[in-house]
């Protein structure tokens, strides 16, 4: 894919989707949406008591999410957005039309350690039990590409950016 999508900057809490989402927009000088800015306010307040949201009110979520890469007048647009499930991102597929995904992943140990050391963010540790066992890892048929979060943030984009336009 070339810069004529969005890219969706996935995985579960902790992982860097917000860091890597926007440090990937600069390099590629485009619009970022963060899908967290999105939850309705009742949502946010659940998961701040480590109370995981059921895929109904995912549902409506995900469509803000969409209707807002969607208003960018301007391609790509990078989306941090955890989209752990390949309904999820079935979804954003219908919704988007080209799309690729960029799944940051790590040992759950990694992913806590950060999780713990986070401050202020109402997804914390008591979410990546729940965010776990949710996460339907995308498969070959997604074509997806996996990015190990152990390296440093800018290897990491650096990474996706050679994944998702080559020669750049």
């Amino acid at each position: 894919m070339s810069h004529d999508g969005f890219l969706v900057v996935m995985g579960t809490a902790g992982t860097g989707k917000s860091e890597i989402g926007r440090r990937l927009s600069e390099r590629l000088h485009c619009a970022f949406v963060e899908a967290d800015d999105l939850h309705a306010p009742d949502s946010v307040a659940q998961m701040r008591q480590g109370i995981p949201l059921s895929d109904a009110q995912r549902e409506p979520w995900l469509q803000a999410v969409c209707e807002r890469a969607i208003s960018v007048p301007t391609r790509p647009v990078v989306i941090a957005c955890s989209a752990l499930k390949r309904s999820y991102r079935d979804l954003m597929r219908t919704r988007l039309g080209p799309v690729r995904f960029l799944f940051l992943d790590g040992s759950p140990e990694l992913i806590a350690a950060r999780l713990t050391a986070r401050q202020g963010h109402f997804a914390s540790i008591s979410l990546l039990e729940s965010q776990l066992r949710t996460l339907e890892r995308p498969d070959a048929s997604e074509q997806a590409v996996v990015l190990d979060i152990a390296q440093p943030a800018d290897v990491v984009v650096t990474k996706a950016i050679q994944a998702v336009s080559p020669g750049l």
